[in-house]
């Protein structure tokens, strides 16, 4: 497909980021085209990106936090690392996670109401299994308000509980997949303002789980079945029950919840459809979770070490860990397999390095960036108090990898200015390859936050969206063969450039003003 070239409009958009006396690229901030040359010769004939996805998605996927096979896949990734020819690649631990947490057999079989038929689903993380194959009744009690528990007190023991209402399931008339269009990514470029107070939540939909968890509890419902948020047997599934029971932002959960399970939109639906004609419905279910105490939690970590200026680091990165539905390729086995194919380029194109280059998988990022949080915290700053350590002066950046498998169309700058002229001479060896846009706005949700809290340039890339939203984000889709194969070889090579170029510049990357201490007691006031 011919890509669209920029605009004179997006161009001039771009430009606005940055102030005009920074527009003058400096020539320490012009291209190393022969590093650019050897870089894509690396990444583009002799990639190993999808060998190593499918090591982490078919072989040790899924991920979770605490789980064994993240331990598997962590174990293979530092002896992949040393066979690399990596410094010092290991496991490095930032404290105990809370409980683990793994399911090792699932089926849920309609055998009376209607012809026998196999039901679609996912347990929920941190929930109970059911000690082995049970045959109940299937029961819709909608339960959404302190009336409904009341209706339904007493008649729930021993039953499957279908505890919300039919959901309609339109056609889809647009495609699944989507790029970004020329006309996206210029209005991506352009400055928005907004609210300059930290971020809300409303938890308001959410109230009234814990207390719907309870009652079912208390009542002796077998097990809960919910209709997942996506259709045509796509299934969105998280957690339904606290992995550590000290933790106040999950106090939503009980201590004890009963098994749960989120089974396909269509599926649950015809369930209820069928009840509603008074017919009796007979489930065969079989859960077998496990769980354990008080994991250790880890990050992967190793380095290139640089030359002149070695004392100083660039980081790239990308969460490890991922949910359980599917075996964690687009979110973020796409971001791991590019950071370590970008870090492997690096090292195999035998390019000299000023600084050291750190390579961090992070775990425990789907439950609140904790692997990334704790890091920072040990190695550069208290965002509680922003005192800072001495590594904090030496670190240049940080470059992260999570938006699943689409191409690399640019880079958000998270408010900092300054960079906007270096990452816009960077970019030209790839326009050709569709990465075309920078945008001073925000972006959320992964481990760049980490460092950006503490005043570390901290940058996650502009992704095409593809299937993210759509079918693989959190789902039971979410498997190697959702991967797009030319999108991630050319995504370790924008990765391995940029990261090449920040080791290599005379001076760090420019940093914004330190931010100001952020206080749990203060975070945990916004989030209400």
């Amino acid at each position: 497909m011919t890509r669209a070239r920029p605009t004179p409009a997006l161009l001039i958009a771009c430009l606005l980021v940055a102030p005009a006396a920074a527009q003058v690229v400096r020539p320490a901030d012009t291209v190393d085209y022969e590093a650019i040359y050897r870089i894509k010769d690396e990444g583009f004939q002799r990639s190993q990106v999808m060998e190593i996805a499918s090591w982490l998605t078919d072989v040790h996927g899924p991920r979770l936090t605490g789980s064994p096979s993240l331990r598997a896949a962590s174990d293979w990734a530092v002896k992949q690392l040393t066979e690399w020819g990596a410094q010092n690649p290991r496991l490095e631990s930032w404290g105990t996670f809370g409980q683990g947490w793994g399911n090792e057999r699932f089926s849920a079989q309609v055998i009376a109401g209607t012809a026998p038929w196999s039901i679609i689903g996912v347990p929920k993380a941190w929930t109970p299994g059911t000690d082995g194959p049970v045959t109940a009744p299937v029961v819709h009690a909608p339960l959404e308000t302190d009336a409904d528990l009341e209706k339904w007190k007493g008649r729930l023991k021993g039953a499957i509980v279908l505890p919300l209402p039919v959901r309609a399931v339109p056609a889809r008339f647009e495609p699944l997949a989507s790029r970004f269009s020329a006309r996206q990514l210029e209005e991506l470029a352009t400055q928005e303002p907004r609210d300059s107070g930290r971020r809300r939540y409303d938890r308001s939909a959410t109230a009234f789980i814990g207390k719907r968890l309870r009652f079912l509890t208390e009542e002796g419902a077998l097990a809960v079945f919910e209709p997942g948020r996506g259709d045509g047997g796509t299934v969105f599934v998280q957690q339904g029950g606290r992995y550590n029971r000290e933790q106040p932002g999950y106090a939503r959960y009980p201590e004890v919840v009963p098994p749960q399970v989120v089974i396909a939109v269509e599926h649950y639906n015809r369930l209820v459809r069928v009840l509603e004609k008074k017919i009796p419905v007979t489930v065969e279910l079989n859960i077998r979770n496990t769980m354990t105490a008080k994991e250790e939690a880890w990050n992967v970590l190793a380095e290139l070490r640089g030359t002149d200026k070695a004392d100083e680091l660039v980081m790239l990165g990308a969460h490890f860990d991922s949910w359980h539905g599917g075996t964690g390729a687009t979110d973020n086995a796409a971001g791991s397999a590019v950071t370590l194919e970008a870090f492997r380029i690096l090292k195999q194109a035998g390019l000299t390095l000023r600084r050291t280059v750190r390579l961090a998988l992070w775990t425990g990022e789907e439950q609140g960036l904790h692997g990334s949080r704790a890091y920072v915290a040990q190695h550069f700053a208290n965002r509680e108090t922003m005192a800072l350590k001495p590594a904090h002066a030496r670190i240049s950046g940080y470059f992260n990898v999570d938006n699943g498998t689409g191409a690399i169309r640019g880079v958000y700058l998270q408010g900092n200015e300054a960079v906007a002229p270096v990452f816009r001479e960077w970019m030209r060896p790839f326009e050709n390859l569709g990465m075309t846009t920078l945008t001073i706005r925000n972006t959320s949700g992964t481990d760049h936050l980490s460092f950006d809290a503490v005043g570390i340039p901290g940058f996650q890339f502009i992704q095409d969206d593809v299937e993210y939203g759509t079918r693989t984000h959190h789902s039971n889709m979410d498997v190697y063969d959702r991967l797009q194969a030319g999108d991630l070889m050319k995504n370790a090579v924008i990765v391995a450039s940029f990261v090449y170029h920040a080791a290599n510049r005379d001076e760090r990357l420019p940093r914004t003003p330190l931010p100001r201490p952020q206080p749990a007691a203060d975070r945990r006031q916004t989030a209400n």
